[in-house]
């Protein structure tokens, strides 16, 4: 047997980590992210405990990867996907259709998500850089809703997000009777 080339080391560190990430998204978003230890992540995974240190300093700095690129992955690669400052209608709609197809596909990662956010140790550890995250997409709804001739874009962007959340942590708590198509068609008639 030859030895690893540089490229195949590689590969076998990014699946590795996507492993750890992956297995560390699941059980925090289902136990919890203090009742969720470096042992259970690496059993879960396979691996040894000392492995997840070859990746992540901590814990901490684990669920700080996993919201920071979820966060990226998610909500600001299909927001303004031109990135000009400016949403159109048709990237509006572009925006809430991927946002509900999302929603689906990656539950997990929004049951984490609203877990994080109601648990103020565990929110501590992101909240600087997840607000500097979604900041800029405030100030481009607020211009959308402005251009739309909205008396207060300002508020109506802080209720747009919050509707969102409302309607995605619905989704998560009953997922098979919450009408989720409906509710998206209603948020694109409204706002596009």
């Amino acid at each position: 047997m030859s030895p690893r080339s540089k490229k195949q080391f590689e590969q076998i560190r990014k699946s590795k980590k996507a492993l750890i990430i992956e297995k560390a998204l699941e059980l925090f978003a289902n136990n919890g992210f203090h009742n969720t230890s470096i042992n259970m992540i690496a059993s879960g995974a396979g691996i040894s405990k000392g492995l997840i240190y070859n990746y992540f300093n901590s814990k901490e700095d684990l669920i700080k990867e996993i919201v920071f690129k979820g966060i990226d992955e998610l909500i600001l690669n299909i927001f303004d996907p031109n990135k000009d400052g400016v949403l159109t209608d048709e990237e509006f709609v572009f925006f809430i259709n991927e946002c509900f197809d999302i929603l689906k596909k990656k539950i997990e990662f929004w049951k984490l998500y609203f877990a994080i956010i109601i648990q103020p140790n565990v929110m501590k550890l992101v909240e600087r850089k997840l607000f500097e995250l979604v900041s800029p997409l405030f100030i481009i709804l607020e211009k959308y809703f402005k251009a739309k001739g909205i008396k207060n874009p300002k508020a109506e962007a802080r209720l747009f997000g919050a509707i969102m959340d409302g309607i995605s942590l619905n989704y998560i708590v009953d997922p098979d009777n919450f009408p989720l198509d409906t509710i998206k068609d209603i948020i694109i008639e409204k706002y596009s």
